[in-house]
């Protein structure tokens, strides 16, 4: 593995992806590997997360098909339940509390790549962290922006674009997400 470029990923510098193409590689092994598990193979289902993820907390459930780009930048809390379709492309940490609920078709970007169009033809990139709190419920398709808080009980709508950190106790929606009602906490 680079270490420099991985180290500079994950710190959120510019570096150069090119050479960590070995560990997407082994991520996507992972991913295909877990992807084509029969539902009742609980016991490899487990042995690949541990394998894939940087840590996962007791009780946590990934439903098949998932996709990330590295995996050990994942952080799975306790009873965190990951519907169908999720990707999470992780060049910086994501970062889930207990008992996060992200519905089907759920996306978490963190790479960030140059608005300039000559500075990226240089095929750099940096990325920023996602971290949800715990109980956070994101419905189906909501998709979660690079450098992205969200707070502890706070509902994402269905299909919602989260663009900037939303606080405790709040539901969003749309596109961008903008909270519609504060919760009692």
């Amino acid at each position: 593995m680079d270490e420099e470029n991985f180290s500079k990923m994950v710190a959120g510098e510019w570096y150069n992806p090119a050479p960590l193409e070995p560990e997407r590689l082994r991520a996507q092994t992972l991913c295909a590997d877990f992807n084509a598990l029969r539902p009742v193979d609980e016991k490899r289902r487990r042995k690949l997360m541990n394998d894939l993820f940087g840590s996962v907390g007791e009780g946590a459930w990934v439903m098949q098909p998932f996709h990330c780009d590295y995996g050990r930048n994942i952080q799975l809390g306790p009873k965190c339940f990951l519907n169908y379709g999720c990707v999470m492309l992780d060049c910086a940490p994501i970062i889930l509390g207990e008992h996060v609920l992200a519905g089907p078709g759920c996306h978490f970007y963190t790479a960030i790549h140059p608005l300039d169009p000559a500075a990226r033809a240089t095929d750099t990139e940096r990325a920023a962290p996602i971290v949800i709190g715990d109980n956070v419920w994101l419905g189906g398709h909501v998709t979660i922006l690079p450098g992205v808080q969200i707070g502890e009980n706070t509902v994402v709508g269905a299909g919602s674009v989260v663009t900037k950190s939303l606080p405790a106790n709040v539901v969003a929606v749309g596109n961008p997400a903008r909270i519609v009602k504060r919760l009692d906490a």
